[in-house]
């Protein structure tokens, strides 16, 4: 497994911690050292999350500096948007094509951009949008867009068998969701 540093950005209540959580372990799981650090202020309230993982022999710290992501996961495009900086240069991006206001937005105080995926494109090559939240709700349950993206992300790397992703989720989703998030994982990774 290649040493990883992965930041996870989304809006409160979009599933980016537990998705977070499931990353972490895997990265364990594979005998990586792994160290996770998460920002989710006022998250409860429609706020920006944030969760950073470095995957390495050995990590001594969580936090990743700007150009230092070789892997963006996002859960929604204007956060995206805003954490491009910490992506390398044609680093992996895998971005949620759902659109939440944020609060200065829904008050019109500004305008949410149009030019979103424009500016993510001219920073990789290696950009991948994903309707992860239409076809969560296709399945019955918005709230399975982050095991969505999971599978977008399980398709690119690899090197982590397929197994792996399986117990994972079998050990962080409730059995009561299981079968629906499996299928979730399934149609991100066909995507």
């Amino acid at each position: 497994m290649n040493n990883r540093n992965i930041l996870l950005v989304g809006v409160g209540g979009q599933g980016t911690i537990l998705a977070s959580k499931i990353l972490a372990w895997i990265g364990l799981e594979m005998g990586q050292d792994v160290k996770m650090s998460e920002i989710h202020g006022m998250a409860q309230r429609g706020g920006s999350v944030t969760t950073q993982i470095c995957m390495a022999p050995h990590v001594y710290s969580p936090v990743i500096e700007p150009g230092e992501a070789d892997t963006l996961l996002s859960f929604e495009l204007l956060e995206a948007k805003r954490s491009l900086h910490f992506l390398q240069k044609n680093g992996l991006l895998i971005v949620n094509d759902q659109r939440l206001q944020p609060m200065s937005v829904i008050t019109g105080a500004m305008q949410y951009p149009d030019d979103i995926l424009t500016d993510l494109a001219a920073h990789t090559e290696h950009l991948q949008v994903v309707p992860a939240a239409e076809e969560a709700l296709k399945l019955g349950n918005v709230r399975a867009a982050n095991v969505v993206l999971l599978g977008a992300l399980s398709a690119k790397w690899t090197d982590i068998p397929l197994d792996i992703w399986h117990h994972a989720l079998e050990r962080h989703i409730p059995a009561r969701h299981a079968e629906l998030n499996m299928q979730a994982f399934a149609i991100g990774r066909a995507l």
